[in-house]
C-alpha cells in the first residue's frame, strides 16, 4: 500500500471528471460547507492555510472570516498567504487554543466600525498593530485603525519573551486569543478593543450571534496525507509506527479532536453548517469521534454533502459522511462528516429550561 501512495503522490495525477488532484481532495472540506456571501465563518484549524484561503475566497463582498490556530508560525503563514493572493479583507487571524476559543463574529461589519469610532474617536489612541494596553482606562478608550505590516509591536514582545525563557510562546498573552491578523473590511478598524475581544458567555449567546458555518479541520495523525506517507519513506517507516500506531498518541488526539469538534459547535448559530474532517484513515479519529460528539449532542443532525453527489469518492461508517483515498478517489485520504445545529431542538431546551 506505500509504494501506491508514493506513486500517487509522485505523479499527482488527477481523477477522471473531477479535476481533484491528489494534493487537492481536502478542498473538498470546504466546499461542503457551501459558504454564501454573507456568511460569517469560523475555521477553528487554520494552518497551513490553503482552506483558509478556499474560504476567504468564498465569501464575496460580504460575511467574514475568523481563523484560529495555536502555532505563531504557522498563523504568521497563514497570514502571509492572504496577503500574497488578497484574500485577508475581510479575516480576523487569532493566536488561541481552538478548543476554548470564545470570540463571536462582528456581525456589524464595517458599517458598526465606523458607527463605533462616532466623532469622538479623536480622543481615542489608533492602533494598528493587533497590540492590547496593559492599562484596563486606556484599553476602553484605544480602536484600531487599518492593520499593518511588518513584525508587531506585541508581535516583538512575545518573542523577546519566548527567546528570554528559551521555549516557543505558542499562544496569546495569558493565554488568551491573540489578535494576529486582520483585514480592512474584517469588522475591526475604528473598534474599542473591549468590543472586539467579545467573548461567548454561554451557549444560548452562541446560539443567537455565532457562527453560520465553522470549519474543525482537526489535527490528526496524518496517515491519509500522501505528502506525510512519502516523508516517512525517507524518514523510516519504524518513525511512522511510533507515531501512528501508538496507542496513547490515538487517545490523545482524539481527546482532542472531540474538544475541538464540541467547542466548534458550541459557537454554530442554530440551522448553521459545520464540518468535521482529518486526513486520516482510522475510524478512531472519524467515525469513533463523530459518534462520541453525537451521543452528548441531542441538537446535532448528520447531513448530506450535496455536491458530493458528482466526486470520486465513497460513503463513510456513518450516514453521509465521505471518504476519499488513493484507490476510490486517487487522492490523498480525507473523511468528512457535515452537521447542523437543529433549531427546534434548541429552542425546547430554552424553554424547558
Amino acid at each position: 500500500m506505500a509504494s501506491q501512495f508514493l506513486q500517487l503522490a509522485t505523479t499527482g495525477s488527477d481523477c477522471e471528471h473531477s479535476g481533484i488532484s491528489a494534493g487537492q481532495a481536502s478542498g473538498a472540506a470546504v466546499a461542503a460547507l457551501e459558504i454564501s456571501s454573507g456568511d460569517h465563518v469560523l475555521d477553528l484549524c487554520a494552518a497551513p492555510g490553503a482552506k483558509l484561503c478556499m474560504m476567504a475566497e468564498s465569501l464575496g463582498d460580504s460575511g467574514s472570516l475568523t481563523a484560529v490556530d495555536i502555532a505563531r508560525p504557522r498563523l504568521a503563514a497563514c497570514r502571509t498567504m492572504l496577503l500574497k493572493y488578497g484574500l485577508g479583507r475581510r479575516t480576523r487571524l487569532y493566536l488561541g487554543d481552538g478548543t476554548t476559543f470564545s470570540l463571536l463574529p462582528l456581525n456589524g461589519g464595517s458599517k458598526l466600525c465606523s458607527a463605533s469610532a462616532g466623532d469622538d474617536r479623536s480622543d481615542d489612541e489608533d492602533i494598528g498593530d493587533g497590540g492590547f494596553h496593559k492599562n484596563p482606562r486606556m484599553e476602553r478608550k484605544t480602536v484600531y485603525g487599518e492593520w499593518r505590516s511588518g513584525r508587531t509591536r506585541q508581535e516583538k514582545r512575545s518573542a523577546k519573551r519566548a527567546k528570554y525563557l528559551g521555549i516557543p510562546l505558542q499562544t496569546g498573552v495569558d493565554g488568551m486569543p491573540e489578535l494576529f491578523f486582520y483585514g480592512i473590511e474584517a469588522g475591526v478598524v475604528g473598534m474599542k478593543v473591549a468590543d472586539v475581544a467579545r467573548v461567548c458567555q454561554d451557549s444560548n449567546e452562541a446560539s443567537f450571534s455565532g457562527y453560520d458555518k465553522v470549519l474543525v479541520d482537526a489535527e490528526c495523525t496524518h496517515d491519509g496525507s500522501l505528502r506525510h506517507i512519502v516523508k516517512y519513506n525517507e524518514w523510516g517507516w519504524d518513525t511512522f509506527e511510533r507515531r501512528f500506531l501508538n496507542e496513547e498518541r490515538i487517545a490523545s488526539i482524539t481527546s482532542l479532536q472531540l474538544r475541538l469538534l464540541s467547542n466548534g459547535f458550541r459557537l454554530l448559530n442554530p440551522g448553521g453548517t459545520l464540518v468535521y474532517s482529518t486526513c486520516s484513515f482510522t475510524r478512531d479519529q472519524n467515525e469513533g469521534v463523530v459518534e462520541r460528539f453525537l451521543a452528548s449532542h441531542d441538537d446535532a443532525e448528520l447531513q448530506e454533502v450535496e455536491p458530493a453527489r458528482q466526486w470520486p469518492c465513497r460513503p463513510g461508517g456513518l450516514p453521509h459522511t465521505l471518504r476519499f483515498d488513493p484507490v476510490t478517489s486517487h487522492t490523498s485520504g480525507l473523511f468528512i462528516a457535515k452537521l447542523t445545529k437543529l433549531e427546534s431542538n434548541l429552542l425546547n431546551k430554552v424553554v424547558v429550561g
